[in-house]
């Protein structure tokens, strides 16, 4: 029976993480389901180590051996990484705990308020970052700036050239800018 409430708590705190927060502002339904996959899979792991003498240290070794996985087949933004790290330390405290205690649903609320709040469009909604192709190579800094200024009408705060292609005359640049 306390292993039901561990999976319980762990399936309502993903479903959360990955559909009321993430979904709804995100709209990448394969991240979502990936979340919960990921999650399911990490507490079923742990909930073996846990029952086994080789414990907690197994398992916070194979929360690194996970947490360095990187996905090739698609990029993904470093919030997503995020929710990542999140989805498998939700699934690591369910996992590890024999049962539900104050501790471990405190620490799994946390982590998807935590996730609620941070990822949250109204925090720092001024400030965006996204990335521009110019159709003109702008060599000078300054000259740069000045143009995705006035394409975008707001202030550039940071302006990193990806490419610089002289020959078809453009100019790939991520930027971070605020309204």
């Amino acid at each position: 029976m306390q292993h039901v409430a561990v999976i319980a708590l762990d399936l309502v705190a993903i479903g959360l993480l990955a559909y009321a927060v993430y979904f709804r502002r995100h709209r990448r339904r394969d991240l979502a389901i990936a979340f919960v996959g990921i999650n399911v899979g990490v507490v079923a792991v742990s909930m073996v180590l846990g029952s086994t003498t080789v414990g907690a240290g197994l398992g916070l070794g194979l929360f690194g051996v996970l947490s360095i996985i990187r996905l090739r087949s698609s990029e993904i933004e470093q919030s997503e990484i995020a929710y990542y790290f999140a989805a498998l330390a939700i699934g690591l405290i369910s996992g590890l705990s024999a049962s539900v205690t104050w501790l471990s649903a405190g620490l799994v609320t946390l982590i998807v308020l935590v996730m609620a709040v941070v990822d949250s469009p109204r925090l720092l909604r001024r400030y965006r970052e996204q990335t521009i192709v110019l159709d003109r190579a702008h060599t000078d800094e300054q000259a740069l700036v000045a143009a995705v200024e006035e394409l975008l009408g707001c202030r550039v705060h940071v302006a990193t050239v990806r490419s610089l292609d002289l020959v078809s005359d453009t100019t790939t640049v991520d930027v971070r800018v605020s309204r």
